[in-house]
């Protein structure tokens, strides 16, 4: 059993210079995911540092009519926010969706954007994983891959990423704060997700010692007509085979503005650009969604197992964009 030690710190600078000062230390907020992966010595850090006492845990309003939802905030009370309900609700579904009650009680915001990937060859200390041990090599290519991507892949890592939230947060543009030993800085939500390419193990562009301080939410009138649609193998805590956040506004029979985003399918959060654009001025009809969902998921690369979710993430991409249009009434 490797020893690990524990402190407590209650401001921020005093948090980011604890775990910034020592490359074998962790922060530790709710600690879902962390907890485990300490378990099975995937991640085996030094020292961890609890930031539970810091300020960082409201929901405000921002002065150009956003939200910004705090770093240490818990799921369970965002996805309750009447506001948020009221203008973001592919949030609060996606939030609400992403984890059981205990989960959400005790899981940040911040932490849910860091979680590690669900892949099984990860897990295991004895299999070969790029992102765990970079240059090892890569199971799951040739192995179990049934829940693995189809969107973003690469020779080296074809592991989904497993948020339900930062589906919803990439289709809204939002921006994830943080405050680290260079400073404070502002950083779009697509550009915090990071490609595997050839470097797998490195997930977001945060330096050792980053903290997440916040998540703004810019105002977006088309976003309260909006919802999170998950697939997933059982209807009780399961993380997505595929997944659409989907806001959209039709005016005359055609589509004024839609966003789009794919949870499930991908190494990111995917932002259907490709869907988007087909859908800029389409009417708002089935023939048309079916045309985006074939353009956004063309690119798309399965790896035997997993060749069910191409043609499962263009049928939810259509569901969502058929229920979302029969929402809003006749065209």
């Amino acid at each position: 059993m490797r020893p690990v030690s524990y402190s407590r710190v209650f401001d921020v600078g005093t948090a980011i210079g604890a775990v910034s000062s020592d490359p074998e230390s962790a922060f530790l907020a709710g600690g879902t995911t962390q907890v485990d992966l300490l378990r099975i010595y995937v991640e085996q850090p030094r020292r961890l540092v609890d930031i539970n006492d810091l300020p960082l845990n409201r929901v405000e309003e921002l002065p150009d009519g956003g939200l910004r939802l705090g770093g240490l905030a818990r799921m369970s009370d965002v996805a309750q926010e009447p506001e948020l309900v009221r203008r973001y609700p592919m949030v609060a579904e996606s939030l609400l969706l992403g984890a059981s009650p205990q989960l959400r009680n005790m899981a940040t915001m911040g932490g849910n954007l860091l979680q590690r990937v669900r892949c099984g060859y990860f897990r295991d200390t004895e299999a070969a994983c790029n992102k765990r041990l970079p240059g090892s090599g890569c199971s799951a290519l040739e192995g179990i891959n049934r829940g693995h991507a189809v969107l973003g892949t690469s020779d080296h890592c074809i592991a989904t990423h497993p948020s339900d939230l930062a589906v919803a947060l990439v289709a809204l543009d939002a921006v994830v704060r943080t405050e680290g030993p260079g400073g404070a800085r502002s950083i779009p939500i697509d550009d915090f997700f990071l490609l595997p390419g050839q470097t797998p193990e490195r997930e977001h562009p945060l330096t050792h010692g980053e903290l997440v301080t916040g998540i703004d939410l810019p105002p977006a009138p088309v976003a309260a007509t909006s919802r999170y649609i998950k697939i997933r193998d059982r209807e009780s805590y399961e993380f997505a085979l595929a997944s659409v956040a989907v806001a959209i506004a039709v005016d005359g029979g055609r589509i004024t503005e839609v966003r789009l985003a794919l949870g499930g399918v991908a190494t990111k959060p995917w932002r259907a650009r490709a869907a988007e654009r087909e859908l800029d001025g389409a009417p708002a009809t089935t023939e048309s969604f079916t045309r985006a969902a074939a353009a956004e998921l063309a690119p798309a690369v399965s790896h035997g197992m997993n060749a069910f979710k191409i043609e499962l993430a263009r049928r939810t991409m259509v569901r969502a964009l058929e229920q979302m249009t029969q929402r809003e009434g006749p065209a």
